[in-house]
């Protein structure tokens, strides 16, 4: 059970109101099944050192939290660990912050053997940061051997240190899978197959979409977090192409510095992209506020959240809004640049999918050469390496059994092509 405590430090600049905060507060307690029994916004004129909260509103808690039995307290703010230890000693009951719920959250969610380690890491520098000397059991000087510490050593440096070497460790481990990654990314430059990336903030149906694309079975629920792992699948564009669309987890504002740097090995997806896809719920009240969070991880992961050759807006989840808004919402992203252009669909009907399909196309296609490569008819073996290795816009035959074919390639794979098929030239048409 728990009691929410919603609160903003003084003079903070959100594009929220505090009621979409609580709503926000209230639905992380609840992805972990949590039973809600009390939540409460409190305004803040200061920020205590001892208790981040002021006395008199400590105690008006604690008379709370004690006539409703509540077991759990979250705060929606990062607590010190003198804080977190103080309220807890006021309330009675164990008292978690922002940051520590959505490690829960990661922790419960994790399926991959990479997601495990990289919710443990996140989870090891948080217990890190708690380790400070106002947790007097940690005081006891210990003496002894090998892993109980030399003599001297107290039981906060043992605990600290026994953390850090275990956080070495899974660095280490996921220094692999990061390498492992390259490897995997380098095979699917080779190919090639572009990579079509989504982001967007947690609950924006990133994985709703994603099914409704490749016809895939990913886990899609309406709650916050409902994917970690990131999860790759094959999609067909209209003229025939093929790209690989990465579903990747969902950001959230004030998401734990901690977890983006664990979850970097996951994140370099992102960061490979060829397209990012930025899904927005443009029904949810608090739309502009998300998209803006969003924005500042991707500015972490040294991306451009502004380079509109790379990275398209979708606006989803429109069928849950009202005929009048959906068309003032068309008719606002259609007065959108072409290049700027968001694309306005919906997931779960599966409407303006097809325009956002031709957007990624159009998009790839920049920069792209398009190629005329003849072919004997009966040169199996060099059409199927055409299929493979490069999108083919166009085949023609004629009566002498020669083929044409028109493909459109990577400008680092139009050498390739040429030294392969010595015959092949630049097409009279150009790249759209």
């Amino acid at each position: 059970m728990t009691d929410r405590a919603a609160a903003h430090a003084q003079g903070e600049a959100s594009l929220r109101s505090r009621e979409a905060r609580l709503d926000e507060a209230v639905g992380l307690a609840q992805a972990i099944d949590v039973e809600i029994v009390g939540q409460e916004i409190v305004p803040l004129t200061q920020i205590r050192p001892a208790t981040y909260l002021g006395k008199g509103k400590v105690e008006e808690l604690a008379d709370k939290i004690k006539e409703l039995e509540a077991e759990l307290v979250t705060v929606d703010c990062a607590l010190s660990p003198v804080q977190q230890r103080n309220l807890e000693k006021a309330f009675g009951a164990k008292v978690i912050d922002r940051t520590g719920l959505i490690l829960e959250i990661f922790g419960e969610r994790a399926r991959t053997a990479e997601g495990a380690l990289q919710v443990e890491l996140a989870h090891l520098a948080y217990q890190k940061s708690r380790l400070v000397r106002s947790w007097t059991h940690l005081e006891r000087q210990r003496g002894g051997f090998g892993f109980l510490g030399g003599p001297g050593e107290t039981q906060i440096e043992t605990d600290r240190r026994l953390i850090q070497e275990r956080i070495n460790r899974i660095e280490r481990d996921l220094e692999t899978v990061k390498k492992t990654r390259g490897l995997h990314r380098k095979s699917r430059r080779d190919v090639p197959f572009p990579v079509v990336a989504l982001v967007g903030y947690t609950n924006a149906g990133k994985s709703t979409l994603f099914n409704r694309l490749t016809n895939a079975e990913v886990f899609a629920k309406d709650l916050l977090f409902a994917t970690l792992d990131p999860t790759l699948r094959g999609l067909k564009l209209p003229h025939g192409g093929r790209v690989i669309l990465s579903d990747t987890v969902g950001f959230i504002s004030d998401l734990p510095h901690m977890l983006v740097s664990a979850f970097r090995a996951t994140l370099e997806e992102v960061q490979e992209a060829d397209i990012i896809l930025h899904v927005r719920d443009i029904s949810h009240e608090d739309a502009e506020a998300q998209g803006a969070d969003v924005e500042k991880i991707l500015v972490e992961l040294e991306i451009d959240a502004h380079d509109h050759n790379r990275l398209i807006e979708v606006w989803n989840k429109i069928d849950l809004l009202p005929a009048e808004e959906r068309a003032r919402l068309t008719a606002l992203a259609a007065r959108r640049p072409a290049d700027e252009r968001p694309s306005v669909v919906s997931a779960v009907s599966g409407e303006g999918l097809d325009d956002l399909l031709l957007a990624i196309e159009t998009r790839l296609a920049r920069g792209r050469a398009i190629l005329s490569v003849p072919l004997d008819a009966g040169d199996g073996e060099g059409q199927a390496w055409l299929y493979a290795h490069a999108e083919v816009l166009s085949r023609e035959s004629d009566d002498q059994g020669h083929a044409l074919f028109e493909i459109r390639i990577a400008p680092e794979q139009q050498d390739r092509v040429l030294r392969r098929f010595p015959g092949a030239e630049p097409a009279r048409r150009t790249a759209h």
